[in-house]
Parts: structure tokens; sequence; C-alpha cells
């Protein structure tokens, strides 16, 4: 198998293209700040993958920016803190604050050239648009969690890019072998691709732990990993000299 095999890269945003930890961590601190301790930046997230992964169970609509209000509301009840519901509020809006990972821009730049390249993100469009601003490519699709009225890992967010892709894109219905997952997560984004047959693309950029996304158990198939997209980027380079 080759990346060259395919026309369509799906994404994960989050995790993979932007650097959604450090902005957590970031936009967090007036409220860890508070905490009568230290905590980690594990300790951080981990918390932080519970409170979300559970708040996205329960209210699968809620878009991104205010499901991420309800998450630090919770987050100060854990800590024994007070958080406003105008800190919670400006949580939320953070999203579009959150980094680009530094290799992210050129290797989409450059993939863009060979593939068409699809959002699927569990993410709201307004928080979305702010990100992408940050990406500096403009991509073929867009599919939120927003969009559908859930959060993966549930198959819901699959099923609606699949069918979307299957009508056309391009002017041109995608077959499911054409398309290659590319993703951090092993929880939101390689076990429910599994599940769909599709190709994948782990970008390991997370060596220890699960960090913001919840632990996936038995770690799911993938058929290509790299470190970064940068590191994408350069094997498909290297196809293309052989």
């Amino acid at each position: 198998m080759r990346l060259s095999d395919f026309k369509v890269l799906t994404f994960d945003c989050y995790g993979t293209l932007i650097d959604w930890e450090t902005g957590m961590v970031d936009a967090l601190s007036p409220l860890t700040r508070k905490v009568g301790r230290e905590l980690s930046r594990n300790e951080i997230l981990e918390a932080h993958a519970f409170h979300e992964s559970t708040q996205q169970a329960q209210t699968p609509g809620k878009p991104y920016r205010d499901l991420l209000a309800v998450v630090c509301k919770r987050l100060a009840e854990q800590w024994g803190v007070h958080a406003s519901h105008e800190d919670c509020v400006a949580y939320g809006r953070s999203v579009g604050d959150w980094p680009a990972f530094a290799d992210s821009p050129d290797a989409l730049r450059y993939l863009k050239t060979f593939y068409k390249l699809v959002i699927l993100s569990n993410v709201d469009n307004e928080s979305f648009a702010s990100s992408n601003k940050r990406l500096g490519v403009e991509f073929d699709a867009v599919v939120t969690a927003e969009d559908v009225g859930a959060y993966k890992p549930s198959p819901a967010n699959f099923e609606y890019m699949l069918a979307k892709l299957g009508r056309g894109l391009g002017g041109r219905p995608v077959a499911r072998g054409e398309i290659l997952h590319t993703a951090e997560s092993m929880f939101h984004d390689h076990k429910p691709a599994n599940a769909f047959g599709l190709a994948s693309c782990w970008i390991h950029r997370r060596h220890e732990g699960f960090g913001a996304t919840a632990d996936p158990g038995e770690l799911p198939r993938y058929d290509f990993r790299f470190t970064s997209m940068a590191g994408m980027a350069e094997a498909h380079r290297a196809e293309s000299r052989t």
C-alpha cells in the first residue's frame, strides 16, 4: 500500500493539525492557577478528556464551544475552585486561539496539490472557521460535529461523511477505497475508521499516554504511521521519486 493509492485525505483537526493540548492548557491557566497545588500538564489534559467525552455522550447536539463551557465548569468543580459563567464561556470561545502545529500549514499545502482534503472534526463551524485561518489551506469539504449532531467516535459522523463523499466531491463520487483517514486519536478516529473499513494514517504526535483523548483500550489497526504532518508529506515526496 502506498500513499499515492488514495485520492482523498480525510482529517481529524484537533490534535492532528491544531495543537489542541497546548491550546487547552493555556486557555485553562486562569482556572488552574486558582488550584491550591500544581497540576501537571497530563493531569489537566486527562481530566479534560474525561469531562469532554462524558459531556459529548450526554449532549451530542451541543455545539463544541458551548460543550467546552460545561467542561470548564466541571473542571472547576472537580478542583474545588470558582469559575463564573463568563469564565466558562470564554474558555469555550478559546478554540480559535489554539495554535496550529508548526508543520501543518506547509504539509497541507503540499498535499493539496495531490489530494482532495476533507475535515471530519468534533467542533462547531464557527470555531473551525477560526482554526482554518491558521492552517493556510482551503479544504474541499468540512464536516463538523455541529453538522452531524454527534461527536466522534459515534458512527454517525463517519456515516454522514461517507454519504456526502459518495454523492460527490469536486464533481465525482468518492469510493471508500480512495479515502485515507488521517488522525492522531486512536479513540476518536482510528477505531471508527477500522469499523467502516477505511484505510488510516496515524499522525503519532503524542508518545506517552493519551492526554486529551480517552484511552481506546486495545489499539486499532492503522496502515501508515508518521510522527508529524511533515513526515507524511516527505513520505509522499519519497514515493514520487521512486
